[in-house]
């Protein structure tokens, strides 16, 4: 997923010559509304992989962001993207400490991400949502080159570079605030996964049934007018 803001900080935050003749993955691929692949695809790249959960627009290998590192290898690739993905893995310090490592030692790193405020949007799931200063020290173990909020839509566009010496930034104890529970947490109970799932349900089956009876009114309104005709 990547807006037109996101498309815009993508083409601005590469250069041809970082582009060119190197390998690229893209982590969470799938093109809902938009991708950075066919601006980079223009500079030649020596292969561009785009991989995600299942099969769709933008997917060439389907896999789970979890295991990206056993299906790759680590320091694999030169430039790792990652456009509104985070917000979507449970398991985010998995997938943040993977998609780091299957960077190459002076590599690239860019990475969308939705802040609070931005609505709850599940393909499938919906968990997270970060702000400039969680991005910031998420990925203080690389050299952030470039930070900024989105201008379109609440959320931070980050480009990094891995350095050559990298050591993993230990998140454990790290607390990121969850649109499931509407605070910070460390992690989500499934208890309260389950709770959320229901009550979103819930609200779009109303949501639904309300926009059949506008529909419906609507419809009903039109045959009254042309009868009355």
């Amino acid at each position: 997923m990547c807006n037109a803001s996101c498309v815009i900080f993508g083409a601005t935050s590469l250069t041809k010559e970082e582009v060119e003749g190197k390998k690229i993955i893209e982590v969470g691929s799938f093109d809902v509304n938009g991708s950075l692949r066919p601006i980079i695809e223009l500079w030649k790249p020596a292969s561009y992989i785009g991989v995600d959960i299942q099969a769709g627009p933008g997917v060439d290998v389907v896999c789970r962001a979890e295991t990206i590192v056993d299906a790759f290898g680590k320091e694999s690739f030169d430039v790792v993207i990652s456009t509104d993905l985070l917000e979507h893995v449970r398991e985010w310090r998995t997938v943040i400490s993977n998609i780091k490592h299957i960077c190459r030692g002076n590599g690239i790193l860019v990475i969308t991400v939705p802040s609070r405020g931005f609505h709850y949007h599940g393909y499938p799931y919906d968990f997270w949502r970060y702000e400039l200063a969680d991005i910031e020290y998420i990925f203080s173990d690389c050299i952030i080159e470039k930070l900024e909020k989105d201008r379109l839509a609440p959320g931070v566009f980050m480009r990094a570079r891995k350095p050559k010496d990298f050591v993993d930034k230990e998140l454990a104890d790290y607390a990121l605030h969850s649109i499931i529970v509407n605070r910070r947490v460390r992690e989500i109970d499934e208890n309260s996964l389950q709770n959320f799932q229901r009550k979103h349900r819930r609200r779009q089956f109303f949501k639904r049934l309300e926009r059949r009876m506008k529909g419906f009114i609507r419809n009903r309104g039109t045959t009254v007018k042309q009868e009355e005709m």
